[in-house]
Protein backbone atom coordinates (compact mmCIF):
# COMPACT_ATOMS: atom_id res chain seq x y z
CA UNK A 1 0.00 0.00 0.00
CA UNK A 2 1.59 3.47 -1.26
CA UNK A 3 1.66 5.68 1.86
CA UNK A 4 0.26 9.13 1.35
CA UNK A 5 1.26 12.04 4.36
CA UNK A 6 -2.13 14.17 4.41
CA UNK A 7 -0.58 17.03 5.87
CA UNK A 8 -2.72 17.85 8.63
CA UNK A 9 -1.52 19.94 11.85
CA UNK A 10 -2.27 18.89 15.48
CA UNK A 11 0.09 21.07 17.11
CA UNK A 12 -0.68 21.24 20.80
CA UNK A 13 -0.95 25.14 20.59
CA UNK A 14 -3.81 24.56 18.18
CA UNK A 15 -5.38 23.17 21.57
CA UNK A 16 -4.98 27.00 23.27
CA UNK A 17 -7.88 27.91 21.40
CA UNK A 18 -10.29 25.86 23.33
CA UNK A 19 -9.01 28.23 26.43
CA UNK A 20 -9.10 31.70 27.75
CA UNK A 21 -6.41 33.52 25.25
CA UNK A 22 -5.92 36.68 27.80
CA UNK A 23 -4.53 34.57 29.75
CA UNK A 24 -1.02 32.78 28.76
CA UNK A 25 0.54 31.86 31.64
CA UNK A 26 -2.57 29.74 32.62
CA UNK A 27 -2.77 28.48 30.06
CA UNK A 28 1.17 27.09 30.27
CA UNK A 29 0.46 26.18 33.55
CA UNK A 30 -2.56 23.64 32.49
CA UNK A 31 -0.56 22.44 29.72
CA UNK A 32 1.87 21.64 31.99
CA UNK A 33 0.26 20.00 34.66
CA UNK A 34 -1.47 17.95 31.89
CA UNK A 35 2.01 16.69 30.51
CA UNK A 36 3.23 15.97 34.13
CA UNK A 37 -0.19 13.57 34.60
CA UNK A 38 1.05 11.88 31.18
CA UNK A 39 5.28 11.81 33.01
CA UNK A 40 2.97 9.78 35.98
CA UNK A 41 1.16 7.75 33.30
CA UNK A 42 4.20 6.43 31.64
CA UNK A 43 5.98 5.70 34.62
CA UNK A 44 3.03 3.90 36.26
CA UNK A 45 3.63 1.44 32.75
CA UNK A 46 6.90 0.79 33.59
CA UNK A 47 8.32 3.50 30.80
CA UNK A 48 11.69 5.31 32.00
CA UNK A 49 11.04 8.78 30.23
CA UNK A 50 14.35 10.00 30.97
CA UNK A 51 16.83 7.46 29.56
CA UNK A 52 20.62 7.47 29.96
CA UNK A 53 21.33 7.03 26.11
CA UNK A 54 20.59 6.42 22.99
CA UNK A 55 22.71 4.76 20.28
CA UNK A 56 21.85 6.41 16.59
CA UNK A 57 22.93 4.93 13.62
CA UNK A 58 22.12 8.27 11.54
CA UNK A 59 22.05 11.93 12.22
CA UNK A 60 18.46 13.11 10.46
CA UNK A 61 20.77 15.10 7.25
CA UNK A 62 22.56 12.18 6.81
CA UNK A 63 19.62 10.08 5.86
CA UNK A 64 18.78 12.88 3.33
CA UNK A 65 22.37 12.92 1.63
CA UNK A 66 22.59 9.19 1.75
CA UNK A 67 19.04 8.58 0.50
CA UNK A 68 17.31 11.38 -0.99
CA UNK A 69 18.36 10.64 -4.16
CA UNK A 70 18.21 7.28 -4.26
CA UNK A 71 14.42 6.25 -3.56
CA UNK A 72 11.87 6.64 -5.31
CA UNK A 73 8.23 7.54 -4.85
CA UNK A 74 6.67 5.00 -2.82
CA UNK A 75 9.13 2.86 -2.65
CA UNK A 76 11.12 1.11 0.42
CA UNK A 77 14.61 0.41 1.29
CA UNK A 78 15.88 -2.90 3.33
CA UNK A 79 17.92 -0.55 5.36
CA UNK A 80 17.00 -0.28 8.99
CA UNK A 81 18.56 3.62 10.78
CA UNK A 82 17.96 4.11 14.08
CA UNK A 83 17.21 8.46 14.66
CA UNK A 84 16.75 10.39 17.27
CA UNK A 85 15.34 14.04 18.05
CA UNK A 86 12.97 16.17 18.50
CA UNK A 87 8.84 15.95 17.93
CA UNK A 88 7.96 19.42 16.37
CA UNK A 89 5.55 18.36 14.55
CA UNK A 90 2.34 14.79 14.46
CA UNK A 91 -0.25 14.00 12.38
CA UNK A 92 -2.83 11.61 13.58
CA UNK A 93 -4.80 9.67 10.96
CA UNK A 94 -6.46 7.38 13.82
CA UNK A 95 -4.55 4.02 12.75
CA UNK A 96 -1.54 5.64 11.47
CA UNK A 97 0.48 8.72 11.96
CA UNK A 98 3.05 10.87 10.46
CA UNK A 99 5.80 12.64 13.39
CA UNK A 100 8.27 15.47 12.05
CA UNK A 101 12.03 15.18 14.03
CA UNK A 102 14.05 17.49 14.32
CA UNK A 103 18.25 16.93 15.52
CA UNK A 104 21.03 19.50 15.54
CA UNK A 105 21.67 18.71 11.68
CA UNK A 106 17.98 19.10 10.35
CA UNK A 107 14.37 17.37 9.94
CA UNK A 108 12.77 14.37 8.95
CA UNK A 109 9.54 12.70 8.74
CA UNK A 110 8.92 9.42 10.77
CA UNK A 111 5.52 7.74 9.84
CA UNK A 112 4.20 4.59 11.69
CA UNK A 113 0.24 2.61 12.29
CA UNK A 114 -0.94 0.55 14.67
CA UNK A 115 -0.05 -3.18 12.77
CA UNK A 116 4.16 -1.92 13.09
CA UNK A 117 3.60 -0.99 16.96
CA UNK A 118 0.80 -2.80 18.28
CA UNK A 119 -2.33 -1.71 19.71
CA UNK A 120 -0.23 -0.33 23.47
CA UNK A 121 2.87 0.88 21.57
CA UNK A 122 0.71 2.67 18.79
CA UNK A 123 -1.16 4.25 21.64
CA UNK A 124 1.76 5.28 23.65
CA UNK A 125 3.45 7.12 20.90
CA UNK A 126 0.31 9.24 19.94
CA UNK A 127 0.27 10.26 23.46
CA UNK A 128 3.55 11.73 23.35
CA UNK A 129 3.50 15.04 22.89
CA UNK A 130 5.31 18.65 20.53
CA UNK A 131 8.34 19.14 21.99
CA UNK A 132 9.76 15.57 23.60
CA UNK A 133 12.85 13.72 22.62
CA UNK A 134 12.11 10.13 20.80
CA UNK A 135 14.72 7.56 19.13
CA UNK A 136 12.88 5.73 16.18
CA UNK A 137 13.96 2.23 14.35
CA UNK A 138 12.79 1.31 11.08
CA UNK A 139 13.15 1.08 7.07
CA UNK A 140 14.10 4.37 4.95
CA UNK A 141 11.72 4.91 2.65
CA UNK A 142 9.59 6.90 0.61
CA UNK A 143 6.02 8.31 0.94
CA UNK A 144 3.12 8.30 -2.02
CA UNK A 145 4.29 12.22 -2.32
CA UNK A 146 7.99 11.23 -2.26
CA UNK A 147 8.95 12.44 0.89
CA UNK A 148 11.95 10.98 2.33
CA UNK A 149 11.00 9.05 5.29
CA UNK A 150 11.33 6.13 8.07
CA UNK A 151 8.67 3.56 8.34
CA UNK A 152 8.90 2.81 12.52
CA UNK A 153 8.91 -0.20 13.92
CA UNK A 154 10.05 0.78 17.48
CA UNK A 155 10.07 3.53 19.49
CA UNK A 156 12.03 4.87 22.98
CA UNK A 157 10.86 8.55 24.41
CA UNK A 158 14.38 9.32 25.70
CA UNK A 159 13.55 12.79 27.73
CA UNK A 160 9.44 13.92 28.00
CA UNK A 161 9.16 17.98 27.59
CA UNK A 162 6.97 19.85 30.17
CA UNK A 163 6.24 22.81 28.66
CA UNK A 164 4.94 23.54 25.31
CA UNK A 165 7.41 24.95 22.49
CA UNK A 166 6.76 28.02 20.84
CA UNK A 167 4.14 27.44 18.10
CA UNK A 168 6.48 25.78 15.83
CA UNK A 169 5.04 27.26 12.09
CA UNK A 170 5.70 30.96 12.94
CA UNK A 171 8.78 31.15 15.18
CA UNK A 172 9.35 32.62 18.35
CA UNK A 173 8.78 36.59 17.59
CA UNK A 174 8.86 37.98 21.29
CA UNK A 175 12.66 40.00 20.96
CA UNK A 176 12.99 39.97 24.85
CA UNK A 177 11.90 36.27 24.82
CA UNK A 178 14.36 35.54 22.54
CA UNK A 179 17.24 37.27 24.04
CA UNK A 180 15.71 35.96 27.53
CA UNK A 181 15.17 31.71 26.76
CA UNK A 182 17.71 31.77 23.79
CA UNK A 183 17.15 28.03 24.12
CA UNK A 184 13.13 28.45 22.95
CA UNK A 185 14.80 30.94 20.12
CA UNK A 186 17.27 28.15 18.81
CA UNK A 187 14.63 25.57 18.76
CA UNK A 188 11.78 27.68 17.04
CA UNK A 189 14.19 30.11 14.63
CA UNK A 190 16.44 28.24 12.16
CA UNK A 191 17.79 32.05 11.32
CA UNK A 192 19.03 32.71 14.79
CA UNK A 193 20.58 28.92 15.18
CA UNK A 194 21.85 29.52 11.75
CA UNK A 195 23.69 32.76 12.94
CA UNK A 196 25.10 30.89 16.40
CA UNK A 197 26.95 28.29 13.87
CA UNK A 198 28.67 30.86 11.74
CA UNK A 199 30.10 32.74 14.89
CA UNK A 200 31.37 29.21 15.98
CA UNK A 201 33.09 29.08 12.30
CA UNK A 202 34.18 32.58 12.89
CA UNK A 203 35.97 32.37 15.50
CA UNK A 204 37.50 28.23 14.49
CA UNK A 205 38.59 30.49 11.35
CA UNK A 206 40.63 33.22 13.48
CA UNK A 207 42.67 30.91 15.07
CA UNK A 208 43.34 28.47 12.49
CA UNK A 209 44.31 31.23 10.20
CA UNK A 210 46.64 32.44 13.06
CA UNK A 211 47.67 29.20 14.05
CA UNK A 212 49.14 28.38 10.60
CA UNK A 213 50.68 32.15 10.79
CA UNK A 214 52.84 30.60 13.70
CA UNK A 215 50.68 33.09 16.00
CA UNK A 216 50.98 31.69 19.44
CA UNK A 217 47.20 31.72 21.44
CA UNK A 218 47.76 33.00 24.92
CA UNK A 219 46.04 34.03 27.41
CA UNK A 220 46.46 37.07 30.39
CA UNK A 221 44.47 37.92 33.17
CA UNK A 222 40.92 38.53 33.57
CA UNK A 223 41.45 40.53 36.63
CA UNK A 224 44.19 43.07 36.87
CA UNK A 225 45.11 45.80 39.09
CA UNK A 226 45.15 48.50 36.67
CA UNK A 227 42.40 49.04 34.19
CA UNK A 228 44.30 49.92 30.64
CA UNK A 229 44.97 49.33 26.92
CA UNK A 230 41.83 51.28 26.41
CA UNK A 231 39.29 53.95 27.66
CA UNK A 232 36.31 52.65 29.34
CA UNK A 233 34.81 52.70 32.67
CA UNK A 234 35.77 49.30 34.28
CA UNK A 235 33.71 46.82 36.81
CA UNK A 236 35.57 46.57 40.19
CA UNK A 237 36.00 43.91 42.55
CA UNK A 238 37.59 43.28 45.63
CA UNK A 239 40.23 40.26 46.25
CA UNK A 240 39.97 39.48 49.97
CA UNK A 241 42.93 37.22 50.19
CA UNK A 242 45.10 39.89 48.96
CA UNK A 243 43.26 42.71 50.17
CA UNK A 244 43.15 44.69 46.85
CA UNK A 245 40.72 46.31 44.40
CA UNK A 246 41.28 44.58 40.87
CA UNK A 247 39.35 45.11 38.01
CA UNK A 248 37.67 43.31 34.74
CA UNK A 249 39.69 43.66 32.09
CA UNK A 250 38.52 45.76 29.57
CA UNK A 251 41.39 44.95 26.71
CA UNK A 252 44.25 42.76 27.19
CA UNK A 253 46.65 45.08 25.68
CA UNK A 254 49.24 46.30 27.58
CA UNK A 255 49.83 42.47 28.99
CA UNK A 256 50.03 41.19 25.65
CA UNK A 257 52.74 44.03 25.07
CA UNK A 258 54.84 42.62 27.84
CA UNK A 259 54.76 39.46 25.88
CA UNK A 260 56.89 41.34 22.97
CA UNK A 261 58.95 42.37 25.10
CA UNK A 262 59.42 39.12 26.19
CA UNK A 263 60.39 38.30 23.42
CA UNK A 264 57.12 36.25 22.07
CA UNK A 265 57.02 37.89 18.48
CA UNK A 266 53.67 36.88 17.30
CA UNK A 267 50.36 36.50 19.63
CA UNK A 268 47.23 36.87 20.23
CA UNK A 269 44.66 36.46 22.34
CA UNK A 270 40.71 35.32 21.67
CA UNK A 271 38.21 35.74 24.68
CA UNK A 272 36.02 38.18 26.68
CA UNK A 273 36.51 42.23 27.45
CA UNK A 274 33.80 43.91 30.14
CA UNK A 275 33.06 47.35 29.96
CA UNK A 276 30.62 48.73 32.69
CA UNK A 277 28.95 50.99 30.22
CA UNK A 278 25.38 51.22 28.50
CA UNK A 279 23.74 48.78 26.92
CA UNK A 280 22.88 49.18 22.94
CA UNK A 281 22.36 47.69 19.57
CA UNK A 282 26.15 47.80 19.27
CA UNK A 283 27.40 47.48 23.01
CA UNK A 284 27.08 44.96 25.49
CA UNK A 285 28.73 45.36 29.17
CA UNK A 286 30.62 41.39 28.29
CA UNK A 287 31.75 41.10 24.52
CA UNK A 288 34.57 39.13 22.71
CA UNK A 289 37.20 40.40 20.74
CA UNK A 290 40.26 38.81 18.98
CA UNK A 291 43.80 41.03 19.67
CA UNK A 292 46.96 40.50 18.01
CA UNK A 293 50.36 41.87 18.35
CA UNK A 294 53.17 41.17 16.02
CA UNK A 295 56.85 42.45 16.38
CA UNK A 296 58.75 44.45 13.27
CA UNK A 297 55.36 45.34 11.70
CA UNK A 298 53.48 48.29 11.34
CA UNK A 299 49.61 49.40 10.78
CA UNK A 300 50.45 49.52 7.05
CA UNK A 301 51.34 45.35 7.91
CA UNK A 302 48.35 45.53 10.33
CA UNK A 303 45.56 46.41 7.06
CA UNK A 304 46.65 43.63 5.42
CA UNK A 305 46.83 41.07 8.14
CA UNK A 306 42.89 42.45 9.13
CA UNK A 307 41.99 42.73 5.28
CA UNK A 308 42.92 38.72 4.61
CA UNK A 309 41.60 37.80 8.75
CA UNK A 310 38.12 39.14 7.84
CA UNK A 311 38.01 38.23 4.10
CA UNK A 312 38.79 34.22 4.98
CA UNK A 313 36.42 34.24 8.03
CA UNK A 314 33.91 35.63 6.11
CA UNK A 315 34.05 33.03 3.55
CA UNK A 316 34.38 29.88 6.02
CA UNK A 317 31.11 30.92 8.58
CA UNK A 318 28.46 32.64 5.91
CA UNK A 319 29.82 31.04 2.84
CA UNK A 320 30.68 33.85 0.81
CA UNK A 321 32.23 37.33 0.80
CA UNK A 322 29.62 38.99 -1.10
CA UNK A 323 26.37 38.70 1.50
CA UNK A 324 22.93 40.43 0.69
CA UNK A 325 21.93 42.57 3.41
CA UNK A 326 18.92 44.78 3.87
CA UNK A 327 20.80 47.65 2.81
CA UNK A 328 22.91 45.89 -0.40
CA UNK A 329 25.30 43.86 -1.04
CA UNK A 330 28.42 43.62 0.72
CA UNK A 331 31.52 43.14 -1.19
CA UNK A 332 34.93 41.98 1.17
CA UNK A 333 36.78 41.60 -1.74
CA UNK A 334 40.10 43.09 -1.63
CA UNK A 335 41.73 45.89 -1.86
CA UNK A 336 39.62 47.92 0.59
CA UNK A 337 38.93 51.46 0.83
CA UNK A 338 41.45 54.02 2.52
CA UNK A 339 40.38 57.09 3.94
CA UNK A 340 42.25 59.31 6.15
CA UNK A 341 39.93 60.64 9.18
CA UNK A 342 41.18 64.55 8.83
CA UNK A 343 40.36 64.03 5.32
CA UNK A 344 36.92 62.20 5.41
CA UNK A 345 35.60 64.99 7.60
CA UNK A 346 36.72 67.76 5.71
CA UNK A 347 35.20 65.91 2.73
CA UNK A 348 31.74 65.61 4.60
CA UNK A 349 31.33 68.86 6.35
CA UNK A 350 33.19 71.21 4.45
CA UNK A 351 35.40 72.35 6.91
CA UNK A 352 39.06 72.96 5.09
CA UNK A 353 42.07 73.28 6.62
CA UNK A 354 40.86 70.63 9.94
CA UNK A 355 44.50 70.42 10.96
CA UNK A 356 44.72 73.72 11.75
CA UNK A 357 41.18 74.63 13.17
CA UNK A 358 41.69 75.34 17.43
CA UNK A 359 39.25 73.84 19.99
CA UNK A 360 37.36 77.01 20.27
CA UNK A 361 36.72 77.15 16.31
CA UNK A 362 35.75 73.48 16.58
CA UNK A 363 33.19 74.35 19.24
CA UNK A 364 31.40 76.67 17.68
CA UNK A 365 31.05 74.70 14.74
CA UNK A 366 29.77 72.21 16.89
CA UNK A 367 27.42 74.15 18.48
CA UNK A 368 26.55 75.69 14.93
CA UNK A 369 25.33 71.87 14.34
CA UNK A 370 23.79 71.00 17.20
CA UNK A 371 26.51 68.83 17.91
CA UNK A 372 27.20 67.75 21.15
CA UNK A 373 30.24 65.76 22.98
CA UNK A 374 29.53 63.03 25.46
CA UNK A 375 29.53 64.71 28.88
CA UNK A 376 32.85 65.07 31.01
CA UNK A 377 34.48 66.87 33.44
CA UNK A 378 37.27 67.63 31.22
CA UNK A 379 38.05 70.07 29.39
CA UNK A 380 37.53 68.71 25.32
CA UNK A 381 41.21 68.45 22.95
CA UNK A 382 40.90 68.72 19.01
CA UNK A 383 40.69 65.08 18.61
CA UNK A 384 37.49 64.76 20.33
CA UNK A 385 35.90 67.14 18.16
CA UNK A 386 37.14 65.53 14.71
CA UNK A 387 36.00 62.45 16.10
CA UNK A 388 32.65 63.61 16.97
CA UNK A 389 32.46 65.22 13.39
CA UNK A 390 33.52 61.73 11.92
CA UNK A 391 30.38 59.79 14.21
CA UNK A 392 28.11 61.92 13.38
CA UNK A 393 28.52 62.48 9.69
CA UNK A 394 30.61 59.67 8.18
CA UNK A 395 30.94 56.39 10.42
CA UNK A 396 27.29 55.09 9.24
CA UNK A 397 27.67 55.70 5.74
CA UNK A 398 30.97 53.35 5.74
CA UNK A 399 29.09 50.45 4.52
CA UNK A 400 31.14 48.68 2.01
CA UNK A 401 35.07 47.89 4.17
CA UNK A 402 36.81 50.96 4.71
CA UNK A 403 40.09 51.37 6.64
CA UNK A 404 39.87 54.80 8.54
CA UNK A 405 43.17 55.82 9.17
CA UNK A 406 45.58 58.33 10.74
CA UNK A 407 43.80 59.53 14.10
CA UNK A 408 44.45 62.60 16.35
CA UNK A 409 47.38 62.05 18.79
CA UNK A 410 45.50 63.30 21.98
CA UNK A 411 42.47 60.48 21.49
CA UNK A 412 45.11 57.79 20.76
CA UNK A 413 47.26 57.58 23.65
CA UNK A 414 49.38 53.71 22.82
CA UNK A 415 49.80 54.68 18.75
CA UNK A 416 52.96 56.02 17.34
CA UNK A 417 52.88 59.17 16.06
CA UNK A 418 53.11 59.51 12.03
CA UNK A 419 56.69 59.19 11.03
CA UNK A 420 56.86 61.77 8.82
CA UNK A 421 56.57 64.45 11.63
CA UNK A 422 53.42 64.87 11.54
CA UNK A 423 52.77 64.95 15.74
CA UNK A 424 49.42 65.64 16.00
CA UNK A 425 48.38 62.38 14.16
CA UNK A 426 49.41 58.62 14.48
CA UNK A 427 49.26 55.71 12.67
CA UNK A 428 46.52 54.15 13.52
CA UNK A 429 43.23 52.83 12.00
CA UNK A 430 39.87 51.56 12.61
CA UNK A 431 37.98 49.30 10.19
CA UNK A 432 34.41 49.67 9.11
CA UNK A 433 32.04 46.80 7.67
CA UNK A 434 28.12 47.55 6.99
CA UNK A 435 28.07 50.62 8.76
CA UNK A 436 29.52 49.16 11.94
CA UNK A 437 33.74 49.83 13.53
CA UNK A 438 34.74 46.58 13.75
CA UNK A 439 38.65 47.10 14.51
CA UNK A 440 41.29 49.30 15.72
CA UNK A 441 45.11 48.78 15.22
CA UNK A 442 48.03 50.65 15.50
CA UNK A 443 51.53 51.10 14.98
CA UNK A 444 52.47 50.62 18.92
CA UNK A 445 54.12 53.49 20.54
CA UNK A 446 57.48 52.18 21.97
CA UNK A 447 59.60 55.00 23.08
CA UNK A 448 59.21 54.26 27.39
CA UNK A 449 59.19 58.13 27.67
CA UNK A 450 56.52 59.18 25.15
CA UNK A 451 54.30 56.35 26.51
CA UNK A 452 54.51 57.74 30.51
CA UNK A 453 53.61 61.05 29.10
CA UNK A 454 51.11 60.43 27.30
CA UNK A 455 49.82 58.42 30.38
CA UNK A 456 50.10 61.31 32.72
CA UNK A 457 47.91 63.39 30.33
CA UNK A 458 45.67 60.38 30.42
CA UNK A 459 45.35 60.19 33.88
CA UNK A 460 44.93 63.87 34.50
CA UNK A 461 42.35 63.90 32.32
CA UNK A 462 40.42 60.78 33.05
CA UNK A 463 41.43 60.44 36.90
CA UNK A 464 43.20 56.76 35.63
CA UNK A 465 45.47 54.92 37.62
CA UNK A 466 48.82 54.05 35.26
CA UNK A 467 50.14 50.47 34.91
CA UNK A 468 53.86 51.27 35.97
CA UNK A 469 54.12 47.73 35.91
CA UNK A 470 53.65 47.79 31.96
CA UNK A 471 56.13 51.33 31.99
CA UNK A 472 58.68 49.25 33.94
CA UNK A 473 58.43 46.49 31.28
CA UNK A 474 58.36 49.13 28.22
CA UNK A 475 61.99 50.52 29.30
CA UNK A 476 63.48 46.83 28.93
CA UNK A 477 62.28 47.81 25.05
CA UNK A 478 59.90 46.48 22.58
CA UNK A 479 61.01 46.38 19.24
CA UNK A 480 58.62 48.08 16.68
CA UNK A 481 54.77 46.32 16.80
CA UNK A 482 51.62 46.63 14.70
CA UNK A 483 48.80 45.08 17.13
CA UNK A 484 45.17 44.72 15.56
CA UNK A 485 41.64 44.42 18.06
CA UNK A 486 38.55 43.06 16.14
CA UNK A 487 35.60 43.11 18.24
CA UNK A 488 33.90 39.34 16.76
CA UNK A 489 30.38 40.06 17.66
CA UNK A 490 30.28 43.15 16.07
CA UNK A 491 31.62 42.16 12.67
CA UNK A 492 29.08 38.72 12.81
CA UNK A 493 26.56 41.82 13.33
CA UNK A 494 28.30 43.09 10.02
CA UNK A 495 28.70 39.95 7.94
CA UNK A 496 24.75 38.65 8.80
CA UNK A 497 23.21 42.38 9.07
CA UNK A 498 21.72 41.64 12.36
CA UNK A 499 19.79 44.82 14.06
CA UNK A 500 21.23 44.45 17.77
CA UNK A 501 24.48 42.45 19.19
CA UNK A 502 22.06 40.80 21.39
CA UNK A 503 21.40 38.46 17.97
CA UNK A 504 24.96 37.64 17.87
CA UNK A 505 25.68 37.16 21.64
CA UNK A 506 23.81 33.34 22.84
CA UNK A 507 23.03 35.33 26.06
CA UNK A 508 22.96 38.69 26.28
CA UNK A 509 22.99 41.33 29.19
CA UNK A 510 19.51 41.89 30.14
CA UNK A 511 17.71 44.06 32.51
CA UNK A 512 16.52 42.13 35.74
CA UNK A 513 12.91 41.26 35.50
CA UNK A 514 11.31 42.07 38.37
Amino acid sequence: MAIEDTRFLALESENLSNQDQNNPGEESNVLREDRKDKLAALREKGLDPYPHTYERSHELAEIKTRYEDEVDTGEETDDLVKVAGRIVGFRDMGKACFLDLKDGTGELQGYTNVDLLGEDGYETLTELDIGDFVGLEGIVFATNRGELSVKVNSFQLLSKSLRPLPEKWHGLQDVEKRYRQRYLDLIANEESKNTFVARSKLISSFRRQLDDMDFLEVETPLMQPAAGGATAEPFVTHHNALDQDLYLRIAPELYLKRLIIGGMEKVYELGKNFRNEGVSTKHNPEFTTIEIYQAYADYEDAMELTEQLIVNSARESIGTVQPELEEGQLDLTPPWNRVSMVSAVENRTDISDLRNKSVQELTEFAESRNLELPESEDEPVWGDFVELLFEKYIEEELFQPTFITDFPTDISPLAKTKRNGEGDLTERFEVFVAGIEVGNAFTELNDPLEQRERFRKQVEKEEKKKDEEFLKALEYGMPPTAGIGIGLDRLLMALTGADSIRDVILFPAMRRKE
